[in-house]
């Protein structure tokens, strides 16, 4: 346990000013997406500029690909939430059935297992397969954010603990860290957006018939 304690402490130490930059930005991100706040796009445009580079650094390839999408996935989420619902009203949070969950995962776990194996050659790294899986279910959960799916913070919550493991493996135990507290943020995030689900279902403001028929 005190070896653990000393390569935390030494990680900590040797964390670069951008990794710092990074971390404040993708928090201010987090708290104000659980929010609702479309300026939470912003911070995250800024903050995965910074980790693209520095996941390259460490030989974290889908990681470095992933933040480049989420730079993408800034100005689209900021498109969709400033577009509103029907009418110019707030957009409504969705919720997908289960079966459409069960298909998901499996699949993107099958997808970065072929991607990690298509790399090995090209990237000295023991963490291919936790990398590109990482990648695959965090591009998808994007989406879901962006739509207001409320199961994206279920997510995010089993991406986030994956991160936090991987991050400390290649010594960026601050980034560890981050994650850790993403794990609290997604349940915060949930309880958030459930509430305006059951707000929504009290008023029959919004619900599709393919979301009344789960």
């Amino acid at each position: 346990m005190s070896a653990f304690f000393t390569e935390f402490l030494s990680q900590i130490a040797a964390t670069s000013k951008l990794e710092w930059l990074a971390v404040v930005l993708a928090i201010a991100y987090v708290l104000l997406a659980a929010k609702q706040n479309s300026w939470c796009w912003l911070c995250a445009f800024a903050s995965t500029a910074i980790y693209t580079w520095l996941f390259w650094q460490v030989t974290l390839p889908f990681q470095s690909m992933l933040n480049f999408f989420y730079m993408i996935m800034a100005g689209y989420g900021y498109y969709q939430w400033s577009k509103g619902g029907d009418e110019g009203t707030e957009k409504p949070v969705r919720s997908w059935p289960l079966w459409i969950h069960l298909t998901i995962v499996p699949v993107l776990l099958c997808c970065a297992w072929g991607l990690s194996k298509l790399v090995t050659a090209q990237f000295n790294s023991d963490h291919l397969l936790l990398d590109a899986s990482i990648q695959l279910l965090s591009i998808v959960t994007t989406f879901m954010v962006a739509h207001k799916v409320l199961q994206n913070w279920i997510y995010w919550f089993f991406i986030n603990l994956a991160s936090a493991f991987l991050y400390f493996q290649v010594g960026m135990a601050l980034s560890a860290c981050l994650f850790l507290g993403y794990v609290g943020f997604s349940i915060f995030g949930y309880l958030q957006w459930q509430a305006q689900w059951n707000r929504q279902d009290e008023t029959g403001n919004y619900h599709s018939a393919f979301e009344r028929s789960t």
